[in-house]
């Protein structure tokens, strides 16, 4: 890859002067993912942190002299920084187990250009207008990419929503069964009732982690050191009957509604039955939904831990065809961090431990890597991690696509080259994923946020954090 300064060249050339040169930079490739979905070669002009045009072909009408700065990808994948809309952050109150400098470094890694942080785990966690100002001043100075927020729903705090969606929250979310976190209680029905009501009329999305507690749980379990054990105390019925709950309610009251991380393929069906009739819901699923499987996951392994669990091949091919027909719309991180203390590594308890998966760094790779070889393309990565996440987000009128007028966010990568997950590259806080060791497919080789290059691989991540704050204005 080749970056080339302007600046050089000003003194050779007679037609620009250094005011033109200004923060205007070009991206030019052979492989640049274009918004309508082809991929070909051409060339992104930046200026001031927005792409100010886009030219597809070998012949765009392009002095290279006029700018500061000239990245040439080569024959490298440009596309979109990725959008991630499922990070837990955790930042105050338990940034021992992430927080927003490490978690926004380890995204510019893997080629996230912004974040959808969620609301529980930090403390306080963010179900107040006073809760979200706390959160946004912890995360302005650290943020090494742009950061959105989601705010919670729990048992009494429907007045608080619309002063929140006044204060630029993206959505909110909301738990059907125990958060894992006392400070983050789950919702009732009747809570539901009084939250839907409060969010008609808003355009913003209510997020369920879609688990209920059902009667077909084993009354013996086996050994908490079996993964087997864990899975069996979370049985597809629990999200089934969950997503049954959340699609009745998104069609009585109409507003939008989303599933996250989609374990149980066995909801489809309702959800395919849902949209039919118009309920507004969108679903997401995770990677490790899509790169882990319940049989291969070893005793004591508590890093695997996940709520819901990782289940079956069979469940896992299902999942995979319903993000090529449509049926799923993103795929997301879920990132969950915590200590190896809560994680009971030493213990191995699958039952007792932390449940949540570290990958935020990983996405790309991990998508590409299990992707490419059922037939997934370059654009339907564009789709599954950078357009629809940014739309989930109210975030569509700017992040997701190269697009003139939208933010000069990307990414580029070498969809060919193949490498290792090793601790020492691992930059969120605790070193804790069950990808280590694993090799992928998909190398991130430079994040380009709002035209500035905040990670490279071979000058690493930038010395000073360039991320901001995003404020959702209702634009989708």
């Amino acid at each position: 890859m080749l970056i080339t300064s302007g600046m050089q060249k000003l003194r050779t050339s007679q037609g620009c002067n250094m005011a033109d040169l200004k923060d205007k930079k070009l991206v030019k490739g052979r492989r640049i993912v274009f918004e309508d979905g082809v991929v070909s070669e051409g060339c992104i002009v930046i200026r001031e942190g927005k792409i100010e045009a886009v030219h597809r072909g070998e012949n765009a009408p392009i002095n290279e002299e006029e700018f500061q700065e000239v990245i040439d990808a080569g024959n490298q994948v440009v596309m979109p920084g990725i959008v991630d809309s499922h990070v837990h952050v955790n930042e105050p109150g338990r940034t021992a187990w992430e927080g927003y400098e490490t978690a926004t470094k380890a995204a510019a890694m893997g080629g996230i250009t912004t974040i959808v942080d969620m609301p529980l785990n930090s403390i306080p966690p963010t179900t107040t207008l006073d809760a979200f100002k706390i959160k946004m001043e912890h995360a302005q100075p650290q943020c090494y990419v742009d950061v959105a927020f989601w705010g919670g729903v729990v048992p009494g705090n429907e007045m608080e929503l619309r002063p929140m969606i006044n204060a630029g929250i993206a959505g909110f979310k909301c738990f059907l069964i125990h958060s894992g976190v006392d400070e983050f209680p789950h919702v009732t029905t009747e809570d539901l009732h009084a939250a839907m009501k409060q969010l008609q009329g808003t355009d913003s999305v209510l997020l369920f982690h879609a688990e209920v507690e059902t009667s077909d749980i084993p009354d013996s379990l086996g050994s908490p050191e079996e993964y087997s054990s864990f899975l069996a105390s979370r049985p597809p019925s629990m999200e089934y009957e969950a997503i049954k709950l959340v699609c009745n309610m998104c069609k009585t009251y109409r507003v939008p509604c989303h599933i996250v991380h989609l374990s149980a393929a066995a909801a489809l069906p309702l959800i395919q039955e849902a949209r039919g009739a118009g309920a507004p819901l969108t679903v997401e699923t995770c990677h490790h939904y899509l790169n882990l499987e319940a049989a291969t996951v070893p005793g004591k392994a508590t890093q695997y831990k996940c709520c819901p669990p990782i289940r079956d091949a069979r469940n896992q091919e299902i999942l995979w065809q319903a993000l090529g027909n449509g049926d799923i719309d993103m795929v997301v991180s879920d990132h969950s961090p915590c200590t190896p203390e809560l994680k009971l590594l030493e213990k191995g308890d699958f039952l007792a431990a932390w449940g949540g998966i570290a990958s935020v760094q990983f996405g790309l790779s991990l998508f590409w890597t299990g992707g490419s070889k059922r037939g997934f393309t370059l654009q339907d990565m564009v789709r599954l991690m950078c357009e629809n996440t940014s739309k989930l987000a109210g975030l569509g009128d700017r992040k997701g696509k190269i697009r003139a007028g939208c933010d000069a966010d990307l990414v580029i990568w070498d969809p060919e080259a193949m490498w290792k997950v090793a601790v020492p590259s691992i930059q969120h806080k605790n070193k804790i994923t069950p990808y280590l060791d694993m090799a992928l497919k998909g190398k991130v080789l430079k994040t380009i946020l709002r035209g500035q290059v905040v990670y490279s691989d071979t000058e690493g991540i930038a010395q000073q954090p360039m991320g901001q704050l995003l404020l959702k204005t209702g634009g989708k």
